[in-house]
């Protein structure tokens, strides 16, 4: 059973919902974001609630898209 399973909060600072995902530290920028992260984060992995990783998805998806624009892979 994972951490999420188990209850795990979301990292966010000032949020205390119940985390619903996690991601990899390294995947995502959190100062780009605006995140603040509640304390040092250990195992390189982000618990994130609903609303927090919403915001986060979506930040992914513009910089996914903005790369391969870069490497010339137009739609």
């Amino acid at each position: 059973m994972g951490r999420v399973k188990k209850g795990q909060v979301c990292l966010v600072a000032g949020c205390e919902e119940e985390a619903v995902r996690s991601l990899s530290l390294a995947s995502i920028d959190v100062r780009e974001l605006g995140l603040q992260l509640k304390t040092e984060v250990r195992g390189g992995k982000v618990y994130l609630c609903r609303k927090h990783y919403k915001e986060v998805k979506k930040y992914l998806r513009k910089v996914r898209r903005l790369e391969k624009w870069r490497r010339g892979g137009f739609p």
